[in-house]
């Protein structure tokens, strides 16, 4: 050692009155003075800091807006989970993109205020996160769904609805719990929780993580959503952000298909961001991106706070980007609307595949550790004694006699005589409703006819009611024998569904090339390419 340090080790002590032991009292007074000086402000810090995280937490949870994830007087309407033989539940979260003006910044956003259009889900996408935590899967429902709907009733504002057809995301004008009802009907995949999202939440978000990147494959304007790009790559924040996504004439063919691809890449990009730029290893960072989520999202009161969100947030976080599958339900055009899409008899199997929590990426397929399996697996099957279950059959496929054929087919393999063949509503696909108490009776139906669990639907009817629907358009048995799906059955669940892995973030979003999708004043209809080689005085959303 050299220097002051050295000299200090060199030097005798100065002498002490009293001697050596009062000299080594005297330190250890000194060295326990220091400890309790030290241990009173390190308490101090602590009572600050939880304190101080005690705040946040609270002020966080006070941003937040909740809703009911169910209708009132069904709350079987959001479906109910089955648990795997682990006794471990997937998580299926509803993701909508509010297009209500329901603030001032939303207004400027979005514009049309004060038009009554109500709020519609123009973003729809139902993220699954599997049993075991290692895959997920974000599938896209597009918001020109022709469907049937359920009847619904808001609880905010008390205003209802009948069950109808209509485009899917107007079930949101009757509130959240009426979106969730919307999609468990048409998919039969049990909806845990819900996430809405408005237009000014799209704004912080993506200004909270610092912009996401994005390429597009040529120059693009969609005077609509005012996104204006040049070919190429792009940070994107705040409004830019909300026009790339709110885009519905700029990429793919032009439709709303097109903006969902188009999302898929934006969202790919935005959780490649987060993970690697430490976002979340930041704790300044995670606490602008939670001040902006809490003020941006409306929740079910089961995600209702932070410390639950969180929770949500890392069931997610452990999910690799490579087993994380972005797909868009199948959907045909509406012979009668060519504006509209209906449902594409594929979409059935993806629906299966969400709701049997079949991983859609091939890593994800191994079997769990055998550790934490239990002794023996539970069973659900009772015993039946099915002479005294009747059934309501109702024909929703427009074909003659398919309701009388099943019927008679129950009742030869020894259903109650009372089971009978009625007249229903058009159904895209076939759900079993049954009352709350009769559930095991239900299972039994099921069984017979070869349906998978993602049809049973508790009801609020007295009758077990199976209705067929147009994914069922002939023989007794349900197409598939309501096994699991194989592997071949997943491939059928992709096709169609433009599946994307999320760590493929190096694609571009398609422009259109069509000629005719998007409209300058002056000029008439045009390619979004066009619209901005026509347009040099518009300012490019981002550089």
């Amino acid at each position: 050692m050299t220097g002051h340090s050295a000299g200090r080790r060199d030097r005798d002590p100065a002498p002490v009155p009293g001697g050596r032991a009062a000299a080594r009292n005297g330190r250890k007074g000194g060295h326990r003075k220091a400890l309790k000086v030290t241990a009173m402000v390190t308490g101090g810090l602590l009572v600050v800091g939880v304190g101080g995280a005690y705040y946040e937490y609270r002020r966080l949870d006070g941003n937040l807006a909740t809703a009911s994830l169910t209708q009132g007087d069904n709350p079987g309407s959001a479906g109910t989970e089955k648990a795997d033989a682990f006794g471990r539940t997937p998580i299926n979260i509803l993701v909508m993109g509010s297009d209500g003006r329901l603030t001032a910044a939303d207004c400027k956003l979005g514009g049309d205020c004060g038009s009554g259009g109500g709020e519609r889900a123009d973003v729809e996408m139902v993220v699954h996160i599997s049993a075991d935590r290692s895959s997920a899967t974000v599938m896209s429902i597009p918001r020109d769904l022709e469907t049937a709907l359920p009847a619904c009733t808001d609880s905010q504002n008390h205003t209802s609805t009948g069950a109808r057809t209509d485009m899917v995301n107007s079930a949101l004008n009757w509130g959240p719990s009426c979106q969730v009802a919307a999609v468990h009907q048409l998919t039969g995949i049990p909806i845990d929780h819900f996430v809405k999202l408005t237009f000014s939440g799209v704004v912080t978000m993506s200004d909270a993580v610092g912009g996401v990147n994005l390429c597009v494959s040529n120059d693009v304007y969609d005077p609509d959503s005012h996104l204006k790009l040049a070919k190429g790559t792009h940070t994107l924040k705040g409004v830019a952000a909300l026009e790339f996504v709110r885009t519905r004439h700029g990429f793919g063919d032009g439709s709303d298909l097109g903006r969902t691809y188009a999302q898929h890449l934006f969202l790919s990009s935005m959780i490649s961001r987060m993970k690697s730029a430490g976002t979340l290893t930041d704790p300044v960072a995670v606490l602008n991106l939670a001040d902006a989520a809490t003020k941006a999202l409306t929740v079910d009161t089961g995600l209702g706070s932070v410390a639950k969100l969180t929770s949500l947030a890392l069931d997610l976080s452990k999910v690799p980007t490579s087993r994380i599958t972005f797909t868009t339900m199948q959907t045909e055009p509406d012979p009668s609307n060519t504006s509209r899409v209906v449902i594409a008899p594929g979409a059935q199997t993806l629906f299966d595949t969400i709701a049997n929590d079949q991983s859609l990426t091939a890593a994800a397929t191994a079997s769990p550790p055998i550790a934490k399996a239990p002794a023996t697996a539970p069973t659900t099957t009772v015993a039946i004694d099915t002479n005294t279950v009747a059934v309501e059959v109702e024909n929703g496929t427009g074909i003659t006699g398919r309701a009388g054929a099943v019927a008679a087919s129950l009742i030869s393999k020894g259903y109650s005589r009372q089971t009978f063949a009625a007249t229903g509503s058009a159904a895209p696909s076939t759900t079993l409703s049954y009352p709350a108490d009769r559930s095991a009776e239900a299972q039994a139906v099921a069984r017979t006819l070869g349906l998978q669990s993602s049809a049973l639907r508790q009801g609020t009817g007295s009758r077990i009611v199976l209705t067929i629907g147009a994914d069922w358009r002939s023989g007794l048995t349900f197409p598939g024998s309501g096994t699991t799906p194989s592997a071949a059955d997943t491939k059928a669940a992709l096709a169609n569904a433009h599946a994307q892995a999320a760590d493929d973030t190096k694609g571009c979003a398609q422009v259109s090339t069509y000629n005719d999708v998007v409209t300058l004043p002056g000029y008439g209809s045009m390619s979004p390419t066009r619209a901005y080689a026509l347009s040099p005085g518009v300012p490019d959303s981002a550089p």
